[in-house]
């Protein structure tokens, strides 16, 4: 696949009256044209500083961005106006212009290119369809809820035809549902257009909903990179494991050291998988987490189990769950 953003070597340093703040160290990553790409991490892991290096809204201290073979850092202040209108963002707060109507907020970025008003009108009209806010071409952000304004971001985002769309931390103010909306919408639009979208969160449930590949970043470095499967199901860093297994892994006051994790990627929705091995094993197993959803009648997702102290019947559970096609990961320490 072709390489559309390519980050090489990126720290970045802040310098302070009192101190000194590394966010990011030696950061590498390749996005190919087309892929919706997650960054995650904690807060205060540097992802957010890191996206912002991707358009030069920050410029890195070390290491070099290039964006469609472009070494951002070598461009003419000129050059790098004309690049940054092909890479648009998206804020958790929004950014309005609450003066503004919604259509002259998706008109704003085309004014400042120069397009004529009526043609940039009639653009954002279509914009507005797009995102599903025709009707509400005359209101005010004011009178639009969160997940309608976080709309009218995006289709003033889309509005000078961009290759890449960065969102930080997009869907962080709004609800589960409305985010389930906004990230439909977003990938709805990766489909269609074809641009390059860039999803920083600290949210793996967004990871999993939306992404192809993902990057992990812990302390500004980077932690782990690979597909949304590969990582989920493999997590290999304490930083990547922190967020597939939500909780760290502590529990109070469990009995039996026997953990397993277990990952439904091709399994019916259908199957009752875990049911069928109790009744098959004769024995309990104890639930500490499940984290699955139905996409398409196949299973996506986890479980943590908590299997019998008789290694015997634990064994047997293993092995009915490899047999049913699971990847079976034992935890060392999970509880206890």
């Amino acid at each position: 696949m072709e390489t559309i953003i390519q980050v090489k070597d990126v720290g970045k340093t802040f310098i302070g009256k009192d101190n000194t703040v590394e966010a990011l160290k030696g950061i590498n990553l390749e996005i190919h044209r087309g892929e919706i790409y997650g960054i995650i991490g904690m807060s205060g892991a540097g992802k957010s500083t890191l996206v912002r290096c991707l358009n030069f809204l920050e410029k890195p201290t070390t290491g070099t961005v290039m964006v469609e073979g472009k070494d951002l850092a070598a461009l003419p202040e000129k050059e790098l106006r004309q690049a940054r209108t092909q890479i648009s963002m998206i804020f958790q707060h929004f950014n309005l212009l609450m003066q503004r109507t919604v259509l002259d907020n998706v008109c704003f970025p085309l004014e400042i290119t120069g397009q004529k008003k009526k043609e940039a009108r009639v653009r954002a009209k279509e914009l507005l369809e797009v995102v599903g806010l025709a009707e509400k071409a005359k209101a005010y952000p004011a009178q639009l809820s969160g997940g309608q304004k976080q709309r009218v971001a995006i289709a003033r985002a889309l509005a000078n035809n961009p290759k890449i769309l960065l969102c930080d931390e997009a869907t962080s103010a709004l609800d589960p549902t409305t985010t389930k909306s906004i990230l439909a919408l977003l990938k709805d639009i990766n489909e269609k257009y074809g641009i390059t979208i860039v999803i920083i969160t600290h949210e793996m449930a967004v990871v999993q909903e939306i992404c192809t590949h993902v990057a992990i970043i812990d302390g500004g470095e980077l932690a782990e990179t690979g597909t949304v499967e590969e990582v989920f199901a493999r997590p290999q860093t304490p930083a990547a494991k922190a967020l597939v297994f939500q909780n760290g892994g502590h529990y109070e006051e469990m009995k039996g050291k026997r953990c397993i994790r277990i990952v439904f990627k091709e399994n019916s929705s259908f199957e009752p998988v875990i049911g069928n091995m109790v009744l098959e094993c004769k024995a309990p197993a104890n639930i500490l987490l499940a984290d699955t959803k139905d996409i398409g009648g196949v299973a996506h997702g986890q479980m943590i189990l908590q299997l019998p102290e008789d290694e015997i019947l634990a064994e047997k559970m293993i092995h009915y769950l490899k047999e049913k096609k699971l990847e079976v990961e034992e935890l060392d320490n999970y509880v206890g």
